[in-house]
């Protein structure tokens, strides 16, 4: 069967378009050519774009949600040290100074049992330290540890409970020495899927050993300055939702005894947008640690560079600046870059300087 070819939709309405028509002293009217009439959408398609919501203003300054946020929000940029190649390739020394060059405001150390910030260092050492980032020009934005998960606070083993409390009064310390005011501290696990020396303790006694734990390091960390900022953890079973945070929390009466929130440790059935208003003031310190909800691994490999996943960035930075936050937005990440690690620390950097709109800085 023979059919004939539809006409160009786009080009018939041109063409029929009195604008497009030019006036001949021969002729009455003469229809433009098809290749003359794409040549002038595509230019009054390419001045409609310059003039939309993506126009950059004639000022100069951003306006366009392609490249950085439409709102500029006053929070601080740091940065975890598990970014880094450390201490396998780069020194502490290094990583306070590339941090710095990147353009963090701070850095997040990590309290472990072997390097310079673990239980083979005390007052002197730590200072030390600190001495290092003010010459540096650099914060340090909190202590953090993985040793929670080794010496859980809550085990079902008396003496790894013990070893557990006397860490954390250590790391109290150390982030006194270090003129640190964050200490993260998880307060307690049910389960801890990649650990197979770890035996599930029962909520309601995990609940009890995690509010004894934290009760006696109370004391201390009131007496020296120092914030026990509890995080919510996808893992571990224990403190799944704000509300059982905020009781968590609000029971010990305590300012010094706080939330540290971690957009991505809850991202895998639930949105930390929905978190935070929910708990408001408590937050004390941010983990952004991006998401992807495209795929089924539910382990570390889960978390992204940041931007490189499914998390409502825009909606979490409103919700955090609703509440008056002003703290450090502190990216964690397990995975330097096997070449090239100094780029994982500058695309953080920039993307940061993105989802805060300090692009234009």
């Amino acid at each position: 069967m023979f059919c004939m070819k539809s006409p160009d939709p786009i080009f018939s309405a041109l063409a029929n378009d009195p604008r497009n028509l030019e006036i001949d002293g021969a002729a009455d009217r003469t229809r433009l050519s098809r290749r003359q009439a794409i040549q002038r959408t595509i230019a009054v398609a390419g001045s409609a774009a310059l003039a939309g919501p993506f126009a950059l203003p004639a000022s100069g300054a951003s306006a366009d949600s392609r490249r950085e946020s439409r709102k500029r929000f006053e929070m601080k940029k740091s940065i975890n040290l598990w970014a880094f190649p450390y201490p396998e390739r780069m020194t502490l020394e290094e990583c306070l100074k590339l941090a710095k060059r990147a353009g963090f405001d701070g850095i997040e150390l990590n309290y472990d049992l072997e390097n310079d910030l673990s239980p083979k260092s005390g007052t002197s050492e730590f200072h030390a330290i600190r001495k290092m980032a003010d010459d540096i020009g650099i914060a340090i934005s909190g202590l953090c540890s993985f040793l929670f998960w080794p010496y859980p606070l809550t085990s079902n083993d008396q003496d790894k409970r013990e070893r557990g409390l006397e860490l954390a009064g250590m790391m109290a310390q150390a982030a006194n020495d270090l003129g640190v005011e964050n200490l993260l501290v998880v307060p307690g696990a049910v389960c801890i899927p990649w650990r197979t020396d770890h035996t599930p303790v029962p909520n309601n006694v995990c609940d009890r050993r995690a509010r004894e734990a934290v009760g006696k390091l109370v004391p201390k960390a009131e007496k020296l300055g120092v914030f026990l900022n509890i995080e919510n953890i996808f893992f571990n079973g224990y403190l799944m939702t704000p509300m059982e945070m905020n009781a968590f929390v609000d029971s010990f009466q305590s300012d010094h005894v706080r939330i540290h929130f971690d957009t991505g440790n809850i991202s895998m059935f639930q949105n930390p947008e929905h978190w935070i208003p929910i708990m408001g003031k408590r937050v004390k310190n941010v983990h952004f640690k991006e998401f992807t909800k495209k795929g089924t691994d539910y382990s570390l490999e889960t978390f992204r560079p940041l931007l490189d996943g499914t998390t409502d960035w825009p909606s979490v930075l409103e919700e955090l600046d609703t509440i008056g936050y002003r703290g450090y937005t502190t990216f964690e990440y397990f995975h330097p870059y096997l070449h090239y690690p100094e780029a994982l620390v500058y695309q953080t950097s920039d993307s940061l300087d993105r989802m805060l709109g300090k692009l234009t800085e």
